[in-house]
């Protein structure tokens, strides 16, 4: 990936070929000893072709992979409504267990800076 990346930032700058000597020197600005087969095998993969047109097929498979959290989930309009009832005595119950759980590191004997 970093052979990719300091392709990338080569053509960015403006090199529509870098070559192994361009990706070295960026590489070594940052502390990165290369790897001659790996960097070849990019430069060959590479080599020639108008990134552009490398990158916009791939920009497509990228819109199919799920990238977030969330999980779009459908409720019955009734449902909202007990569920906000219960929420004040859910918080309660954590706040509860939360005592607990100090009380229960406090039994041990031994505190964190002593």
């Amino acid at each position: 990936m970093r052979y990719v990346a300091s392709y990338l930032l080569a053509a960015l700058g403006g090199n529509s070929s870098p070559s192994a000597k361009d990706i070295k020197k960026i590489l070594d600005s940052v502390g990165i000893e290369a790897d001659d087969d790996r960097l070849n095998k990019v430069i060959s993969e590479l080599n020639g072709k108008n990134i552009e047109d490398v990158i916009a097929p791939g920009i497509g498979k990228l819109a199919s992979v799920p990238a977030g959290g969330a999980v779009a989930v459908s409720a019955a309009p009734g449902s909202a409504a007990p569920a906000a009832s219960s929420a004040p005595a859910a918080a309660e119950e954590k706040i509860d267990e939360k005592e607990e759980s100090e009380e229960s590191d406090d039994d041990m004997g031994f505190g964190l800076f002593d």
